[in-house]
């Protein structure tokens, strides 16, 4: 990329910045960009490059109708706005090693296509408050980091690094290579949770509460759980779920440590 002087964008009140200049100087200094939404009119050259840039940067890129960016701004948006994130994501090749270096045993998880809010803040405060290192969610389909999700994180989104990836599987099979197990719950699980040796580096899987973990991030996964239950409805809401499953994970970790 070519960096010009950077002149710091106009922010309005809904953090975003918009107009083909402003939007493209901002992805190129490194500002945390959400997502960027670009106008069907908007051809050639400036929609080669920001395509382009997005790719590099893993912001996520949207084509739609300018109906749809006159509904988020009035403003002379020139075909393309740009949200800032709530937060600054990180690369998981990042946080890794910082793990390590503080001597303490991996924990990750990992969530497929939850796009609730409120159930991703719920499970950030979950993950924080049960010592996970890291938050891993896709930069397609998944719930956006907004003022709702923090305010439901009630505040650890603020404090545990999140790592956004336009490939989940190629994150998983980093994990694999450094030595980390994935698990992923699934209602067809052979094992029950309580059966998983959790004390060892461990990446959860979690999916959507509709169409579950998808097929091929299924496959990357070295132990399939179920958590027991025994009302009839078939299935813990998500942001619950994951609750129960980081509280074995801390309950197994903390019975090896008083062994020791």
């Amino acid at each position: 990329m070519e960096f010009k002087k950077y002149k710091k964008p106009v922010i309005d009140k809904e953090k975003l910045i918009y107009g083909r200049h402003p939007v493209m100087d901002a992805i190129k200094n490194g500002m945390s960009v959400d997502k960027v939404i670009l106008s069907q009119i908007v051809k050639g050259d400036y929609e080669k490059e920001i395509r382009k840039i997005c790719k590099i940067a893993d912001i996520p890129f949207q084509v739609a109708p300018k109906e749809r960016l006159e509904k988020i701004t009035k403003k002379n948006h020139q075909g393309v706005i740009a949200f800032l994130s709530h937060i600054n994501y990180l690369q998981i090749e990042d946080v890794f090693p910082m793990i390590y270096d503080k001597g303490e045993i991996p924990l990750l998880v990992v969530l497929d296509g939850v796009t609730d809010v409120k159930n991703l803040g719920a499970i950030a405060r979950s993950a924080e408050a049960s010592g996970a290192h890291a938050l891993i969610i896709p930069n397609k389909k998944t719930a956006q980091i907004n003022a709702e999700t923090i305010k439901a994180s009630a505040g650890a989104l603020s404090t545990l690094p999140v790592c956004r990836t336009a490939s989940l599987g190629n994150a998983l099979d980093y994990l694999v290579m450094n030595g980390v197990q994935i698990i992923a719950a699934d209602i067809k699980g052979k094992s029950y949770l309580h059966e998983l040796e959790l004390t060892i580096p461990t990446a959860l899987v979690m999916g959507a509460e509709d169409e579950g973990i998808r097929p091929h991030i299924i496959r990357k996964a070295n132990e399939l759980f179920k958590i027991p239950m025994k009302g009839q409805t078939d299935s813990f809401n998500v942001s619950v779920a994951t609750g129960i499953v980081l509280y074995e994970v801390s309950k197994q970790r903390m019975l090896e440590d008083l062994k020791g």
